[in-house]
C-alpha cells in the first residue's frame, strides 16, 4: 500500500543488506522502508577470536564462547522498538516484518508498542504462542523434519550462541547449508550473501518465553507468509504458530500468504514478496 513506511528485520546471521532486493519494490510503491542490523548481527556483529582460526583448529571453533553470549531478546526488542519510536507516529504507525528468529522480536515490539504498528508481517518467522519461547518448539512433531541442526557447529548452552559456518572452506557443508536455507536461491546470488552471514546468533533470544497478550500484541492486524519449501522452519511449524495466535486471538485472525519458496524468499523471489508485504 502506498505510503506506508515498512520496518524489515531480519532474521538470525543476517542484517538489514538482506532486503535490499525487496526494498526498491517497496520504494517504487511509494513506501520509505528502514531494515536495521539486530544487536549482533551486520555491522554490530562480532566474532570469537576462534572464527579467524577455524579452518586449522576446528575444535577451538566448537568450544570458544561467543563476544554475543550476554545479548538477550529484550536488547533485541529494544533495539527495534527504538527505530519504530523514530520512525512510526500515532497518525502513521508501521508495518512492521520480521523473518525467521525475528518473529520472537516483532512479537515483543508489537507488545511493547502496539500504537505505533500498523500490521505486523511475519515471513517464514518465529510467530511464537504467548508464554512461549523458541526452545519451546524444539521437539515438537511439526519440528521433526527441520535440518537446521546438522549445521550447528557447538552447543549453543556451552558458547552463548546457535553457531553456523556460513563462510565454511568445507565444500559440502557449504551445499548443506545453502539446501538448508537458500535451495532455490541462484548459487552465485547465494555465494554473496554467505559472505555476508555471520556465524552466531545470541542463544539467550531462543531460551527466553515471548510475553504477549491478547490486548497489545493480539491488536494488530496480521500476516504469515508460509514458505512452503522451507528446510529451516518446515511448513507444519509455520502452520502451527497461525493456529496457536488465531486461537489466542479469535477476532483478529491471521492473514495467510504462500511462496513456494525455501526459507530465503528476500533473495529467491524478492518481487513476489514484495506484493505480498504491500498487500493489505
Amino acid at each position: 500500500m502506498s505510503g506506508e513506511t515498512f520496518v524489515l528485520v531480519h532474521g538470525g546471521g543476517h542484517g538489514g543488506w538482506a532486503f535490499g532486493e525487496v526494498a526498491p519494490f517497496l520504494v517504487e510503491a511509494g513506501c520509505a522502508v528502514v531494515a536495521p542490523d539486530l544487536p549482533g548481527h551486520g555491522l554490530r556483529a562480532r566474532f570469537a577470536d576462534s572464527w579467524w582460526t577455524r579452518a586449522r583448529e576446528p575444535g577451538d571453533f566448537a568450544s570458544h564462547r561467543s563476544p554475543l553470549g550476554q545479548l538477550s531478546l529484550e536488547d533485541l526488542t529494544a533495539a527495534v522498538v527504538s527505530v519504530v519510536q523514530r520512525v512510526g507516529h500515532a497518525d502513521r504507525p508501521v508495518v512492521l516484518v520480521g523473518h525467521s528468529m525475528a518473529g520472537v522480536v516483532v512479537n515483543r515490539v508489537a507488545e511493547a508498542v502496539p500504537e505505533l504498528v500498523r500490521r505486523l508481517v511475519y515471513i517464514s518467522a518465529w510467530m511464537v504462542g504467548a508464554g512461549r519461547s523458541f526452545a519451546d518448539y524444539q521437539a515438537m512433531p511439526e519440528m521433526a523434519s527441520t535440518e537446521v541442526g546438522s549445521l550447528v557447529l557447538a552447543d549453543p548452552a556451552a558458547v552463548g550462541a546457535l553457531r553456523i559456518d556460513f563462510g565454511s572452506t568445507d565444500a559440502a557443508y557449504r551445499a548443506r547449508v545453502k539446501s538448508v536455507f537458500a535451495a532455490d536461491v541462484e548459487q552465485q546470488l547465494w555465494d554473496a550473501a554467505a559472505h555476508l552471514l555471520t556465524p552466531d546468533t545470541p542463544a539467550g533470544v531462543f531460551a527466553e518465553p515471548v510475553a504477549v497478550t491478547a490486548d497489545r500484541w493480539g491488536t494488530v492486524a496480521r500476516t504469515y507468509v508460509r514458505c512452503a519449501a522451507d528446510r529451516a522452519l518446515p511448513p507444519a511449524a509455520q502452520d502451527l504458530f497461525i493456529q496457536e495466535a488465531d486461537a489466542f486471538t479469535p477476532g483478529n485472525p491471521t492473514r495467510v500468504r504462500k511462496l513456494a519458496t525455501s526459507h530465503s524468499p528476500f533473495l529467491s523471489q524478492p518481487e513476489q514478496l514484495a506484493r505480498l508485504l504491500l498487500e493489505p
